[in-house]
C-alpha cells in the first residue's frame, strides 16, 4: 500500500468510526449484518448499509437498483457509478443540513453542499416548498450535472430532480429516501420511472420510511466502494453476475 493510501486509511473508518475500540464495534455490527445479507455483489453492501441504518434485517429487500452505466444495467450499475463519481471528486449535493451533515467528510474530495438555502425567492413567488425551490434554483446553475445528487427527507426535492433530468440534467447518480406519509413513496416511485427511462443511475427505497440518516449512509458506502478501489484494488468494471459468481466459487 503506498503512503498516500495510508493516508486515506488513517482519514477514513466506515461508519464514522474513529479509534480503535469504535471501529471494532463498528465491524462486529457489519459483521452480524453479514450473517442475514449476501455479501457478494456491489448492491449487497448497499443492502448491508441499509439494513444497520435503520436496524432492521428485512429493508434489505426494500432497497431498489435502476439506470444503467457503461458496464450494464444490472442491479451494481447506480454503486459503480457512484463510486466512479467519488474518484472523480464530484460534488454531493443534498436536499438538507441533516443529509449533508450525516456524509463522512473523510476519504474523499468530493465537495459537499446542500440544496436548502437556495432559491428563497422562487418559493415565495411560486409557494413552493424550499426544498423544491433549492433543487431548481442549483439546477439552473448546473450544479446537478455529473453530481452525486442526494435526497433524504423532502419528497417535494426528489420530485423536482425528476423533473430536472426529465428536461436534460444528468447526475452522476440519484440517491433518493425521502420520507414520510405524504407522498414521499410517490417521490421515490417518479425518481426509478425517470431513472429507467433515461439510464441515469439511482438507490431508492420502497415505502413509506427512509430518511436523512440512510441516504448518509448509502452514500457513505458509495465513498467506502470508492476507497476499495482506490486502496485494496477493487475491480468497479465487473457485471454483478459476475461478480456474485466469483464469490460464491471462493466460498465453495
Amino acid at each position: 500500500m503506498t503512503e498516500a493510501d495510508q493516508e486515506y486509511e488513517r482519514e477514513y473508518a466506515d461508519l464514522g468510526a474513529t479509534t480503535q475500540n469504535a471501529m471494532d464495534i463498528a465491524e462486529t455490527s457489519m459483521d452480524i449484518v453479514r450473517q442475514f445479507v449476501p455479501d457478494e455483489t456491489l448492491a449487497d453492501r448497499i443492502r448491508q448499509k441499509s439494513v444497520h441504518s435503520m436496524g432492521d434485517i428485512e429493508f434489505q429487500h426494500l432497497i431498489e437498483f435502476t439506470g444503467s452505466d457503461d458496464v450494464g444495467d444490472d442491479e451494481d450499475a447506480p454503486v459503480r457509478a457512484g463510486a466512479r463519481a467519488v474518484l472523480d471528486e464530484a460534488t454531493i449535493v443534498t436536499d438538507i443540513t441533516m443529509s449533508k451533515a450525516g456524509i463522512t467528510s473523510r476519504g474523499h474530495d468530493c465537495e459537499k453542499r446542500k440544496a436548502i438555502g437556495n432559491g428563497a425567492e422562487l418559493a415565495t413567488e411560486t409557494g413552493m416548498t424550499r426544498t423544491a425551490a433549492s433543487v431548481l434554483e442549483l439546477d439552473k446553475q448546473g450544479v446537478y450535472d455529473g453530481a452525486i445528487a442526494v435526497v433524504g427527507n423532502a419528497p417535494t426535492a426528489a420530485f423536482a430532480l425528476a423533473d430536472c433530468i426529465e428536461n436534460g440534467t444528468r447526475p452522476a447518480v440519484v440517491v433518493a429516501t425521502p420520507v414520510g406519509f405524504v407522498k414521499a413513496e410517490e417521490s421515490r416511485t417518479r425518481i426509478r420511472e425517470i431513472s429507467a427511462e433515461y439510464d441515469v443511475p439511482a438507490i431508492t427505497n420502497v415505502g413509506r420510511r427512509g430518511g436523512s440518516g440512510l441516504a448518509a449512509a448509502l452514500t457513505n458506502e458509495l465513498i467506502h466502494v470508492a476507497k476499495d478501489v482506490r486502496t485494496d484494488g477493487l475491480e468497479l468494471a465487473i457485471p454483478a453476475e459476475t461478480r456474485a459468481a466469483r464469490a460464491s466459487q471462493e466460498d465453495a
